[in-house]
């Protein structure tokens, strides 16, 4: 809460990358574009919390080690938020000692924390640390210390937090604006120094880093929890041989997609201390009382009081350390879904759409066109995993229901249309519920993963859909203004054409959601654009593939984000594309050329296009013009007056089908790789 008072330049100024890719967007989307997705993302806000202890309800399908009625401690930004309910990965997760109450248990996160920044300075039986910042995440790091034998001195100006420090047995708390510090821990160690400094305050000031190494013994060690100024001099640590260390949060797994999100665990005889077992360990502390959080002066505050609780936080003096925040138990608190008071919104009369994933591209692309489009999509229902987000996006756009449950709109009669925008891994399964409901589906890119969810949506249908629910997959390209120019020119052609599309997609890391099972890898993801491309021009089916990937031992270089495909059609044209990852920022992303008829005609990323070896008029635009709009546009059309579907069973069929042997193929590792 106290982040949404910063003034947005400020916000800005703290994540210089988000300011760099929102330039990119303005040259890519224009101003008024992603001033509207910035706005969107900023109003949606975020869900507040990653700290949390409470009772199981329920577990997935493949969880082991918990049971519903288990009491539990959870921790992430993103996962352990303040809300009634949250849906937990196994590894930030874990089961409560009998003696720990869920009062305590609830500072797990905090207390994992402190724990890593400990394990970080190593210190060993009858060492002097000192500890700057005391905070609560400082205090518990006093009593972690002396649990651990170590003499300390904590260093904080505020005379609250040095009263609750010194009344920890053997503890020496100085006050870095009145004492002299480095003249005072020398005195304290006999002359030597400490033997390391962990730092747990939260300033931008260069000074502590540079007081830190002053305050060390030589060879000593320096331990950076907290966030402060790191402009760090030379002489200040060289002549000493001091360690700096920095402290990953909770500890190893932390910030790994495939540990956190995907429930892989580090074996134990190689990382012993991963962030759930520094979990389980300050858990145990607890249970056995080495960690005293009564002497914190904890306040409690029931869920109805959280402006009292946040306002005493931000505005008390001296402020709480530590305040926790306690929910009813009841059934009212188990919806899964609010209505909200209908204002505005889209008319009535249109067609009733229900939106499922409001992330940022739902946010930023879909939601503002739904908008611009209310006279023909009326918004009834926005589903998101995270509840509070649903809430916010819905009460942004003046959805009259939110929730978190995609059943719920399937049971709903007043919904006719369900879009999709989850990530990939649950298109399939959601398009198929909602068609065997009765509702027409738009689904983002990919149709589906595997060829078995791909059978079982055509078994659906059968030999003939008509009748049944519109299917259309979010194939945008073929919609856009540009590629219908280039319709135009290729209408008149006489002979078979070959096409030759490169996209220059750019790199992402090994970690990100598209590579793993959520994403389905780049080929699936987002190269099926270019397949219907293919299929849209040629307008025939495609009937052979080929593809080839490069192979490298590097991690750098993957082969399924660079690879070449070729296809031929029934109609005689061939079709390539090349995608990679290698290539550099500045050049455009997208680019085709096709050959025909002793003809050019050259796409440039959707912002022009050229016929060569005849006359015509190029078409020009300062933005890139992909066809999202239009595409909603199609639908409604459809929707609203029946006829042909904007995209056919058939070719949607076709281009997952041929994504699919692409990526087959691309895994196929030569005998010789690089």
């Amino acid at each position: 809460m106290a982040a949404a008072a910063v003034p947005l330049y400020k916000r800005a100024l703290r994540q210089p990358e988000n300011v760099r890719l929102a330039l990119k967007m303005v040259q890519e989307q224009g101003v008024g574009k992603t001033w509207r997705r910035i706005q969107g993302m900023l109003q949606a806000g975020q869900p507040t919390g990653y700290s949390a202890a409470g009772v199981v309800v329920a577990t997935g399908e493949e969880v082991t080690g918990f049971s519903v009625g288990d009491r539990v401690a959870c921790a992430g930004a993103g996962v352990a938020n303040h809300a009634e309910f949250i849906d937990v990965p196994v590894n930030l997760a874990v089961a409560l000692p009998q003696d720990v109450t869920l009062d305590q248990a609830c500072t797990v996160t905090l207390g994992a924390i402190a724990l890593q920044g400990v394990r970080r300075t190593a210190p060993t039986l009858g060492e002097t640390v000192v500890v700057i910042g005391l905070g609560i995440l400082g205090q518990l790091t006093v009593q972690l210390l002396q649990a651990n034998g170590c003499r300390v001195i904590g260093l904080d100006p505020e005379d609250s937090r040095l009263a609750l420090a010194r009344q920890q047995t053997g503890v020496l708390g100085l006050d870095p604006q009145n004492d002299p510090i480095v003249s005072q821990v020398a005195w304290h160690t006999d002359g030597l120094g400490a033997d390391a400094v962990i730092i747990t305050a939260a300033a931008p000031d260069h000074d502590i880093v540079r007081l830190a190494m002053q305050a060390c013994r030589k060879k000593g060690r320096v331990v950076l929890v907290g966030d402060v100024g790191l402009n760090l001099r030379r002489e200040d640590f060289y002549k000493k041989e001091l360690d700096f260390l920095i402290s990953s949060s909770y500890g190893p797994g932390r910030y790994d997609p495939y540990y956190e999100e995907g429930g892989q665990d580090y074996p134990l005889p190689y990382v012993r201390w991963t962030e759930n077992r520094n979990m389980a360990a300050y858990l145990a502390l607890l249970a056995e009382g080495r960690i005293d959080l009564s002497v914190l002066q904890p306040e409690v505050h029931n869920i109805s009081e959280a402006d009292v609780a946040y306002r005493r936080i931000a505005e008390a003096t001296p402020k709480p350390l530590l305040a926790l925040l306690r929910y009813p138990d009841g059934a009212d608190a188990r919806a899964r879904s609010v209505r909200l008071p209908r204002a505005g919104g889209s008319p009535r009369g249109g067609i009733r759409t229900a939106l499922i994933g409001a992330g940022a591209f739902a946010q930023g692309m879909h939601l503002p066109n739904l908008v611009r489009l209310r006279d023909r999509f009326e918004l009834r229902w926005i589903i998101s995993r995270q509840g509070a987000q649903a809430k916010a996006v819905a009460r942004q756009y003046e959805v009259p229901a939110a929730g978190t449950e995609f059943d719920e709109v399937l049971r709903d009669p007043e919904v006719d249309l369900v879009i999709i925008t989850t990530r990939h891994h649950l298109h399939a399964g959601m398009t198929l519920a909602a068609l065997q409901a009765g509702k027409h589906v738009f689904v983002e890119k990919p149709l589906a993963l595997q060829a078995a969810e791909l059978d079982a949506i055509e078994a659906f249908y059968g030999a003939d859909p008509a009748g049944k629910p519109l299917l259309m997959t979010g194939y945008n390209r073929r919609f856009s203004p540009p590629i219908r120019q280039v319709r135009d020119w290729l209408s008149q052609r006489s002979g078979p054409m070959i096409l030759q599309y490169r996209m220059n997609a750019g790199y992402l890391p090994p970690e990100h959601w598209v590579h793993g099972e959520e994403g389905g890898g780049r080929n699936r993801g987002e190269a099926c654009h270019i397949y219907d491309l293919f299929v849209h021009l040629t307008g025939s089916r495609p009937v052979t593939v080929q593809a080839q990937s490069l192979h490298c031992r590097g991690a750098q270089v993957r082969s399924d984000d660079n690879f070449s495909v070729t296809a031929s059609f029934a109609d005689g044209s061939m079709a390539s594309l090349l995608y990679t990852s290698l290539g550099p920022q500045e050049v455009a992303k997208e680019r085709l050329e096709i050959f025909m008829d002793g003809k050019l005609i050259e796409l440039d990323d959707y912002k022009s296009v050229v016929l060569r070896g005849a006359r015509a008029k190029p078409w020009r635009s300062n933005l890139a013009q992909k066809g999202q709009f239009e595409e909603l546009q199609a639908l409604a059309n459809a929707l609203r007056d029946g006829g042909d579907w904007p995209i056919s069973l058939t070719e949607q069929l076709d281009v997952a089908r041929l994504a699919l042997s692409v990526e087959t193929q691309i895994h196929q590792r030569p005998s010789e790789a690089c």
